[in-house]
């Protein structure tokens, strides 16, 4: 069996991902794993039917990215303060495809997601992170249903 050595927690920063941070912290410490928080930003690929200047486009990818990692920081303030192997990124684009590009080329050996993130209508339109994921993935994914543990 192969070490976990990096585990991966994709956060979205609803009330979902607090929720999970401890069972993070738990199966890291557990192993003595570099733990990697990764933060997908809806790319801009979804406004693409309306005409907006590139400067301007620019500019508001930059926000939001710079939005991403103040929420980050809090976050990681927050729940993972005091853990001392710990790898941050905000970057933009689509959650599944992203997560998965960081599994590759970061090595990852683990990746921890919460199965609810969305809810309602969004999720039907948008479909769900975490299946698609599982489905995908090269390494092993442990899901975590937020709403109905209890922390460890």
């Amino acid at each position: 069996m192969k070490a976990i050595k990096k585990i991966l927690f994709p956060v979205d920063f609803s009330e979902v991902s607090p929720r999970i941070a401890p069972w993070v912290l738990m199966v890291a410490e557990s192993f003595e794993a570099e733990i990697h928080l990764l933060f997908v930003a809806r790319g801009l690929e979804y406004f693409s039917d309306i005409y907006v200047a590139p400067v301007a486009i620019e500019n508001f990818a930059g926000e939001i990215i710079q939005g991403g990692e103040t929420s980050m920081e809090e976050f990681v303030e927050a729940h993972f303060d005091k853990y001392p192997a710990l790898k941050t990124k905000v970057v933009l684009g689509d959650a599944t495809e992203k997560i998965l590009d960081y599994v590759k080329s970061e090595g990852i050996d683990l990746v921890i997601m919460g199965t609810h993130g969305r809810k309602g209508l969004e999720r039907v339109f948008f479909g769900s992170v975490a299946d698609r994921v599982i489905k995908m993935s090269q390494v092993p994914v442990l899901s975590i249903n937020p709403h109905n543990i209890k922390a460890p």
